[in-house]
């Protein structure tokens, strides 16, 4: 049987995988002069009061052993498939690849770039256990992992100016321009890799952005076949918002959920953050 194997950008946890039998490597954060493994040694609120404290944080891909530990038991019967997060948003991916060089098995070690994390990846890992469980191949698992990352879109609606500004992702006038004026800015992820975000516009306001990012949907393919994941950093009201507005414009979706997200993409989008991303459900 295929084993499966992702990391904490899925939004699972190392115990949902020892629960449900795959592997989950912990990405690492570093912030306040120490390194943490996210969901094992750190969770979001604490990330979040250093943040609150004027630390800057990084964020890295799995240790080289966490790989290795999993990538040795793989065999002719039972190949590992690793579905990372997407490449360019973090090393995780070359680092796999890397790894897997490095193994006498490695015909038996196959790394997928998920060109995403949370929602679709999530959806992805979802969708391999269930196929690996029911007897399918790493081939025929692919080629539905490939269905779901060419189906998928991603929306982030940063909320932390101040955070923006410090790291370097906003300029200081930019910034103070936009939190006067209340302007709140929905950015999409790039259709191409997945590895930049652009600017779908300003909203004046919470809800007036989630509606401006659940409006790209439809130019992909949203249907009642379509899972819509919302999630939030440390937000739990708006992201409450996100779900409520996701709903009532998309009626007929397959599933709807809502997740906080972890430190480490709290990295990119700043405390407060919220997203919702759209993906396709071949065989859930």
């Amino acid at each position: 049987m295929v084993r499966i194997f992702t990391d904490t950008s899925s939004m699972f946890t190392p115990e949902d995988g020892r629960q449900m039998s795959f592997d989950v490597a912990p990405l690492t954060v570093t912030i306040a002069g120490k390194t943490y493994r996210e969901r094992e040694e750190i969770e979001t609120k604490e990330f979040i009061d250093l943040i609150n404290e004027g630390n800057i944080p990084t964020s890295s891909q799995p240790a080289p052993a966490d790989l290795i530990e999993v990538y040795e038991k793989a065999t002719a019967e039972n190949p590992v498939l690793h579905i990372t997060i997407a490449d360019g948003l973090s090393g995780a991916y070359k680092s796999a690849c890397g790894v897997r060089e490095t193994m006498e098995n490695k015909e038996h070690i196959y790394v997928y770039n998920s060109q995403s994390l949370c929602g679709p990846q999530w959806i992805m890992v979802k969708s391999a256990l269930k196929m690996a469980n029911e007897g399918a191949t790493v081939e025929e698992i692919i080629k539905v992992l490939d269905v779901i990352r060419l189906g998928h879109k991603s929306i982030l609606i940063p909320m932390d100016f101040g955070y923006l500004r410090r790291g370097g992702r906003l300029s200081p006038t930019a910034a103070a321009v936009g939190s006067l004026l209340k302007m709140v800015p929905v950015m999409s992820q790039r259709d191409d890799d997945g590895t930049q975000l652009t600017k779908v516009g300003l909203a004046r306001g919470v809800k007036k952005a989630c509606e401006m990012g659940l409006g790209v949907f439809p130019k992909y393919g949203i249907n009642e076949d379509s899972i819509i994941i919302c999630a939030h950093s440390g937000n739990p009201e708006q992201g409450q918002l996100m779900m409520e507005t996701a709903k009532a414009m998309y009626q007929n979706c397959r599933e709807y959920h809502l997740f906080e997200l972890t430190p480490a993409f709290t990295v990119q989008g700043g405390p407060k953050c919220i997203t919702v991303q759209m993906c396709p459900s071949p065989v859930l």
